[in-house]
């Protein structure tokens, strides 16, 4: 049985270890937000916070989780009111949004460790994460909303 915690509730699964995270949150807790994209970890719909670290789920199994804490974008903040999810509203980052939830995850875990990111910065972290609409600058701008505080 793997015991983990996601989004601060205690977990226990006692089926295949080996199973994706990302089917486990998506399935079997009925957390939905984490989006499946290409199942490599190329694109990062599926990012989410291990231990405050963003990681995908499609390449990470349950066992990789154990006694460890997981947070999805349902956990980032209950009420969608995280630094970086108000700067997200605030200047109307998402397009079509099928990518939102990986993007907010990728930069949430950024702005949770540098106050102040360059463009540079912020382009190095979030290239691993990719938006079909092009939505970039708008993406860059509100990571340094929210980063700032403005």
């Amino acid at each position: 049985m793997v015991r983990l915690r996601v989004n601060g509730q205690e977990q226990a699964y006692d089926d295949d270890p080996s199973m994706p995270l990302l089917w486990y949150l998506r399935d079997e807790l009925g957390l939905t937000g984490t989006k499946y994209g290409c199942g490599v970890a190329l694109c990062g719909a599926c990012t989410i916070h291990i231990d405050g670290e963003a990681v995908r789920a499609c390449i990470t199994t349950v066992n990789d989780v154990a006694g460890r804490s997981v947070t999805t974008i349902e956990g980032l903040d209950p009420n969608g009111n995280h630094p970086v999810q108000k700067a997200w509203r605030v200047l109307n980052v998402p397009q079509c949004g099928y990518c939102q939830a990986g993007q907010i995850m990728q930069a949430a875990a950024l702005v949770a460790t540098n106050k102040n990111p360059s463009e540079d910065e912020i382009n190095n972290v979030m290239s691993g994460n990719i938006c079909r609409c092009g939505c970039y600058q708008r993406i860059t701008a509100a990571i340094k909303a929210a980063a700032t505080g403005a």
